[in-house]
């Protein structure tokens, strides 16, 4: 199970968001390179990198510090936040993104998600962000109708990399993952699930792992940042 630390940018910085509300951010960094070099040295094996401003506004708003990311480091990195439309998922592939990350796309304009499948098979991330099992969009500014797990089966047939599922109501907040709701999630999906939000100890890596053979990853924010998981324990954890 791959061990994925995030790079959230917001105005240029590297931040963290609790519950993805903009307005409760701590920043963490001036240089979102260098953060992503420690993680690399680290022995990150993949970075997990967010756009928040171009997930309100719906376009690339951090395309300067992500580009600058893609050069400096050479794991693998997936890139999401506002990616919309082709020719955005085109721009960070086109950079050296290893994988692009698409979510309000996918309700908004199924149409965009199948074409970027079809062009670029096992490229593509659907992001799934629920907020009491229901599906947030733009930024978690609104939530939807639809329920994730509702969501999550429609997927069926498309040529995705995955799916990265996070529980909005624990982003952020070192409480924990809702295993419960994981794994009732990783049962409807027809493709592999990373996990994102409230991953804080070592612990809760060995839980998810044991979950479910289909969760290939986990994502980890605020806990690498405020030193409560120490990254490359956590690695040799999950290598163990």
């Amino acid at each position: 199970m791959l061990l994925i630390p995030a790079i959230d940018l917001k105005d240029g910085r590297c931040v963290r968001l609790r519950q993805g509300d903009m307005r409760r951010e701590t920043i963490y960094s001036e240089d979102p390179v260098a953060v992503a070099l420690q993680w690399e040295q680290l022995g990150a094996p993949l970075l997990h990198v967010v756009d928040l401003n171009g997930a309100i506004e719906g376009r690339p708003a951090n395309l300067a510090q992500i580009e600058a990311i893609l050069n400096a480091v050479s794991v693998p990195i997936q890139v999401g936040g506002g990616v919309r439309t082709l020719d955005t998922v085109r721009t960070y592939l086109g950079c050296g993104a290893k994988r692009v990350v698409m979510g309000t796309a996918v309700l908004q304009d199924r149409a965009v998600l199948e074409d970027a499948c079809e062009l670029f098979p096992e490229r593509i991330l659907v992001g799934i962000d629920a907020k009491n099992g229901k599906v947030a969009v733009k930024g978690w500014t609104a939530v939807s109708d639809t329920s994730a797990r509702d969501l999550v089966k429609t997927l069926a047939g498309l040529n995705l990399a995955g799916v990265i599922y996070t529980d909005i109501s624990r982003d952020g907040m070192l409480e924990g993952p809702d295993l419960s709701s994981l794994k009732a999630f990783v049962k409807d999906s027809p493709v592999p699930v990373i996990a994102s939000g409230g991953i804080t100890r070592i612990e809760d890596i060995r839980a998810i792992q044991a979950l479910d053979p289909r969760i290939e990853g986990v994502i980890v924010g605020k806990a690498l940042y405020d030193g409560k998981l120490d990254l490359k324990a956590a690695l040799a954890a999950v290598a163990g």
